[in-house]
Protein backbone atom coordinates (compact mmCIF):
# COMPACT_ATOMS: atom_id res chain seq x y z
CA UNK A 1 0.00 0.00 0.00
CA UNK A 2 2.85 2.45 -0.95
CA UNK A 3 0.34 4.83 -2.42
CA UNK A 4 -2.10 4.89 0.81
CA UNK A 5 -3.39 8.78 1.23
CA UNK A 6 -2.16 9.44 -2.38
CA UNK A 7 -4.41 10.87 -5.09
CA UNK A 8 -4.57 10.24 -9.44
CA UNK A 9 -6.55 11.01 -12.31
CA UNK A 10 -6.76 8.87 -14.89
CA UNK A 11 -8.34 9.58 -18.35
CA UNK A 12 -9.62 6.71 -20.38
CA UNK A 13 -10.07 4.35 -17.12
CA UNK A 14 -13.61 3.13 -18.06
CA UNK A 15 -12.35 0.13 -19.89
CA UNK A 16 -8.53 -1.47 -21.00
CA UNK A 17 -5.35 0.00 -20.01
CA UNK A 18 -7.00 2.65 -18.30
CA UNK A 19 -9.32 0.48 -16.13
CA UNK A 20 -6.09 -1.49 -15.57
CA UNK A 21 -4.22 1.51 -14.52
CA UNK A 22 -6.91 2.54 -12.08
CA UNK A 23 -7.23 -0.51 -10.40
CA UNK A 24 -3.32 -0.83 -10.31
CA UNK A 25 -3.45 2.62 -8.19
CA UNK A 26 -6.17 1.10 -5.73
CA UNK A 27 -4.60 -1.65 -5.07
CA UNK A 28 -1.34 0.09 -3.84
CA UNK A 29 -4.31 2.29 -1.67
CA UNK A 30 -4.24 5.53 -3.60
CA UNK A 31 -7.39 6.90 -4.00
CA UNK A 32 -8.77 7.17 -7.79
CA UNK A 33 -10.76 9.41 -10.23
CA UNK A 34 -11.89 7.54 -13.32
CA UNK A 35 -12.55 10.10 -16.71
CA UNK A 36 -14.02 9.14 -19.22
CA UNK A 37 -15.95 9.96 -22.34
CA UNK A 38 -18.65 7.19 -21.48
CA UNK A 39 -19.72 8.26 -18.17
CA UNK A 40 -21.84 5.41 -17.52
CA UNK A 41 -18.21 3.18 -17.79
CA UNK A 42 -16.14 4.73 -15.82
CA UNK A 43 -18.93 5.07 -12.84
CA UNK A 44 -19.72 1.07 -13.16
CA UNK A 45 -15.53 0.89 -13.07
CA UNK A 46 -14.80 2.87 -10.33
CA UNK A 47 -17.57 1.03 -8.40
CA UNK A 48 -15.89 -1.96 -8.49
CA UNK A 49 -12.96 -0.26 -6.91
CA UNK A 50 -11.99 -0.40 -2.67
CA UNK A 51 -10.33 3.34 -1.99
CA UNK A 52 -13.67 5.62 -2.40
CA UNK A 53 -12.87 5.91 -6.37
CA UNK A 54 -15.00 8.67 -8.22
CA UNK A 55 -15.93 9.34 -11.50
CA UNK A 56 -16.76 11.78 -14.34
CA UNK A 57 -17.17 12.86 -17.87
CA UNK A 58 -14.38 14.30 -19.59
CA UNK A 59 -13.81 14.76 -23.39
CA UNK A 60 -9.94 15.18 -23.77
CA UNK A 61 -10.45 17.13 -27.25
CA UNK A 62 -12.11 19.60 -25.76
CA UNK A 63 -10.72 22.55 -23.55
CA UNK A 64 -13.72 23.48 -22.13
CA UNK A 65 -14.95 19.90 -20.85
CA UNK A 66 -11.02 19.38 -19.58
CA UNK A 67 -11.19 22.72 -17.28
CA UNK A 68 -14.41 21.69 -15.96
CA UNK A 69 -13.62 18.20 -15.58
CA UNK A 70 -9.91 17.83 -14.04
CA UNK A 71 -10.88 20.37 -11.46
CA UNK A 72 -13.83 19.27 -10.43
CA UNK A 73 -12.13 15.90 -9.81
CA UNK A 74 -9.17 17.22 -8.07
CA UNK A 75 -11.73 19.03 -5.73
CA UNK A 76 -13.39 15.59 -5.15
CA UNK A 77 -10.39 14.25 -4.76
CA UNK A 78 -9.28 16.80 -2.18
CA UNK A 79 -5.82 17.50 -4.18
CA UNK A 80 -3.96 15.73 -6.75
CA UNK A 81 -0.48 13.51 -6.95
CA UNK A 82 -0.28 11.96 -10.13
CA UNK A 83 -2.07 12.49 -13.65
CA UNK A 84 -2.25 9.52 -16.35
CA UNK A 85 -3.25 10.42 -19.79
CA UNK A 86 -4.31 7.48 -21.42
CA UNK A 87 -7.27 8.27 -23.23
CA UNK A 88 -6.44 7.48 -26.75
CA UNK A 89 -8.45 5.99 -30.00
CA UNK A 90 -6.77 4.13 -33.33
CA UNK A 91 -7.94 3.85 -36.79
CA UNK A 92 -6.34 1.92 -39.86
CA UNK A 93 -5.93 2.59 -43.04
CA UNK A 94 -3.16 2.74 -46.05
CA UNK A 95 -1.45 5.90 -45.63
CA UNK A 96 -2.29 6.76 -49.42
CA UNK A 97 -6.06 6.62 -48.39
CA UNK A 98 -6.39 8.36 -44.96
CA UNK A 99 -9.04 11.77 -44.78
CA UNK A 100 -8.39 14.77 -43.44
CA UNK A 101 -11.11 13.19 -40.97
CA UNK A 102 -8.79 10.28 -40.05
CA UNK A 103 -6.62 12.46 -38.78
CA UNK A 104 -7.91 14.93 -37.07
CA UNK A 105 -9.85 12.02 -34.93
CA UNK A 106 -6.66 10.41 -33.83
CA UNK A 107 -4.25 13.97 -33.22
CA UNK A 108 -7.08 15.85 -31.42
CA UNK A 109 -7.92 12.59 -28.81
CA UNK A 110 -4.02 11.72 -28.83
CA UNK A 111 -2.16 14.34 -29.08
CA UNK A 112 -4.71 17.70 -28.29
CA UNK A 113 -6.23 15.38 -25.41
CA UNK A 114 -2.57 14.91 -23.76
CA UNK A 115 -1.29 18.80 -24.40
CA UNK A 116 -4.99 20.28 -22.67
CA UNK A 117 -4.99 17.23 -19.91
CA UNK A 118 -1.82 17.83 -18.96
CA UNK A 119 -1.60 21.34 -19.06
CA UNK A 120 -4.25 21.09 -16.42
CA UNK A 121 -2.58 18.79 -14.16
CA UNK A 122 0.50 21.12 -14.28
CA UNK A 123 -0.95 24.33 -13.62
CA UNK A 124 -2.62 22.80 -10.76
CA UNK A 125 0.85 21.73 -9.48
CA UNK A 126 2.74 24.61 -9.94
CA UNK A 127 -0.56 26.94 -8.28
CA UNK A 128 -0.42 24.05 -5.31
CA UNK A 129 3.37 24.32 -5.19
CA UNK A 130 3.10 20.54 -5.17
CA UNK A 131 6.08 17.87 -7.22
CA UNK A 132 3.64 16.06 -8.54
CA UNK A 133 3.84 13.45 -11.29
CA UNK A 134 2.11 13.07 -14.86
CA UNK A 135 2.40 9.68 -16.76
CA UNK A 136 1.25 9.63 -20.53
CA UNK A 137 0.36 6.98 -22.71
CA UNK A 138 2.18 6.50 -25.81
CA UNK A 139 2.61 3.85 -27.95
CA UNK A 140 5.58 1.16 -29.45
CA UNK A 141 3.96 2.82 -32.76
CA UNK A 142 5.15 6.90 -30.82
CA UNK A 143 8.99 4.79 -31.46
CA UNK A 144 8.69 3.43 -34.77
CA UNK A 145 6.07 4.42 -37.37
CA UNK A 146 3.35 1.47 -37.47
CA UNK A 147 2.44 0.83 -41.41
CA UNK A 148 -1.20 1.19 -41.72
CA UNK A 149 -0.90 3.37 -38.79
CA UNK A 150 0.37 6.72 -39.96
CA UNK A 151 -1.65 9.11 -38.58
CA UNK A 152 -1.68 6.93 -34.92
CA UNK A 153 2.11 6.48 -35.03
CA UNK A 154 2.45 10.63 -35.62
CA UNK A 155 -0.17 11.37 -33.07
CA UNK A 156 1.75 9.35 -30.84
CA UNK A 157 5.45 10.80 -31.47
CA UNK A 158 3.84 13.65 -30.66
CA UNK A 159 3.07 12.66 -27.28
CA UNK A 160 6.54 11.30 -26.61
CA UNK A 161 8.07 14.54 -28.11
CA UNK A 162 5.72 16.87 -25.46
CA UNK A 163 6.15 14.42 -23.25
CA UNK A 164 10.08 15.52 -23.07
CA UNK A 165 9.32 19.07 -23.50
CA UNK A 166 7.12 19.46 -20.83
CA UNK A 167 9.69 17.03 -18.83
CA UNK A 168 12.14 19.70 -19.56
CA UNK A 169 10.21 22.85 -18.70
CA UNK A 170 8.67 21.26 -15.16
CA UNK A 171 11.66 19.48 -13.55
CA UNK A 172 12.66 22.89 -11.93
CA UNK A 173 9.32 22.81 -10.16
CA UNK A 174 10.23 18.86 -8.99
CA UNK A 175 7.33 17.97 -11.50
CA UNK A 176 8.26 14.76 -13.49
CA UNK A 177 6.73 13.69 -16.52
CA UNK A 178 7.37 10.64 -18.39
CA UNK A 179 5.24 8.39 -20.65
CA UNK A 180 4.69 4.35 -21.07
CA UNK A 181 5.02 3.00 -24.94
CA UNK A 182 3.02 -0.60 -24.90
CA UNK A 183 3.24 -3.18 -27.69
CA UNK A 184 0.20 -5.59 -28.91
CA UNK A 185 -1.43 -5.28 -25.59
CA UNK A 186 -4.70 -7.31 -25.57
CA UNK A 187 -7.82 -4.65 -25.43
CA UNK A 188 -10.72 -3.92 -27.48
CA UNK A 189 -9.05 -1.50 -29.16
CA UNK A 190 -7.01 -4.27 -30.28
CA UNK A 191 -9.37 -7.12 -31.34
CA UNK A 192 -10.94 -4.05 -33.61
CA UNK A 193 -7.25 -3.13 -35.15
CA UNK A 194 -6.52 -7.04 -35.68
CA UNK A 195 -9.69 -7.64 -38.02
CA UNK A 196 -9.05 -3.85 -39.97
CA UNK A 197 -5.34 -5.24 -40.49
CA UNK A 198 -6.72 -8.44 -41.69
CA UNK A 199 -8.90 -7.20 -44.48
CA UNK A 200 -6.34 -4.86 -45.24
CA UNK A 201 -3.84 -7.38 -45.44
CA UNK A 202 -5.97 -10.14 -46.84
CA UNK A 203 -5.06 -12.28 -43.96
CA UNK A 204 -7.44 -13.91 -41.32
CA UNK A 205 -7.71 -12.12 -37.71
CA UNK A 206 -6.02 -15.55 -36.13
CA UNK A 207 -2.68 -14.98 -38.23
CA UNK A 208 -2.64 -11.46 -37.76
CA UNK A 209 -2.59 -12.38 -34.03
CA UNK A 210 -0.03 -14.79 -34.25
CA UNK A 211 2.34 -12.66 -35.98
CA UNK A 212 1.92 -10.31 -33.31
CA UNK A 213 2.71 -13.33 -30.60
CA UNK A 214 5.65 -14.08 -32.84
CA UNK A 215 7.07 -10.70 -33.16
CA UNK A 216 7.04 -10.72 -29.21
CA UNK A 217 10.42 -12.02 -27.76
CA UNK A 218 8.44 -12.98 -24.41
CA UNK A 219 6.39 -14.98 -26.23
CA UNK A 220 2.90 -13.44 -25.25
CA UNK A 221 0.35 -11.05 -26.21
CA UNK A 222 0.84 -7.86 -23.64
CA UNK A 223 -1.97 -7.65 -21.00
CA UNK A 224 -2.85 -4.10 -19.74
CA UNK A 225 -2.02 -4.86 -16.22
CA UNK A 226 1.51 -5.62 -17.55
CA UNK A 227 1.64 -1.34 -18.83
CA UNK A 228 -0.43 -0.61 -15.30
CA UNK A 229 2.44 -2.20 -13.23
CA UNK A 230 4.75 0.04 -14.88
CA UNK A 231 2.42 3.37 -14.83
CA UNK A 232 2.41 2.56 -10.90
CA UNK A 233 6.21 2.51 -10.83
CA UNK A 234 6.71 6.08 -12.60
CA UNK A 235 4.23 7.32 -10.38
CA UNK A 236 5.98 6.33 -7.11
CA UNK A 237 9.18 7.21 -5.28
CA UNK A 238 10.77 4.17 -6.64
CA UNK A 239 10.85 6.25 -9.93
CA UNK A 240 12.11 9.76 -8.06
CA UNK A 241 15.05 10.44 -10.80
CA UNK A 242 13.15 9.53 -14.04
CA UNK A 243 11.64 12.35 -16.08
CA UNK A 244 10.97 12.54 -20.36
CA UNK A 245 11.33 8.86 -20.31
CA UNK A 246 9.22 7.17 -22.98
CA UNK A 247 9.37 3.89 -21.37
CA UNK A 248 9.03 0.68 -23.65
CA UNK A 249 6.31 -1.91 -22.42
CA UNK A 250 6.82 -4.12 -25.73
CA UNK A 251 7.84 -7.66 -24.07
CA UNK A 252 11.06 -7.01 -26.04
CA UNK A 253 9.61 -5.68 -29.42
CA UNK A 254 11.16 -2.94 -28.96
CA UNK A 255 13.97 -2.83 -27.11
CA UNK A 256 15.77 0.50 -27.66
Amino acid sequence: MEMAGKTAIVTGAATGIGAAIARAFDAKGARVAILDIDADRAAATAATLANRAISGAIDVRDRASVERAVPAAIEALGGLDVFCANAGVSTMKKAIDLTDEDWDFNFDVNARGVFLTNQAAVRHFLAAGKKGVIVNTASLAGKVGAPLLAHYSASKFAVLGWTQALAREMAPHGIRVNAVCPGFVRTSMQDREIVWEAELRGMTPEAVFNEYVSLTPLGRIEEPEDVADVVTFLASDAARFMTGQGVNVTGGVRMD
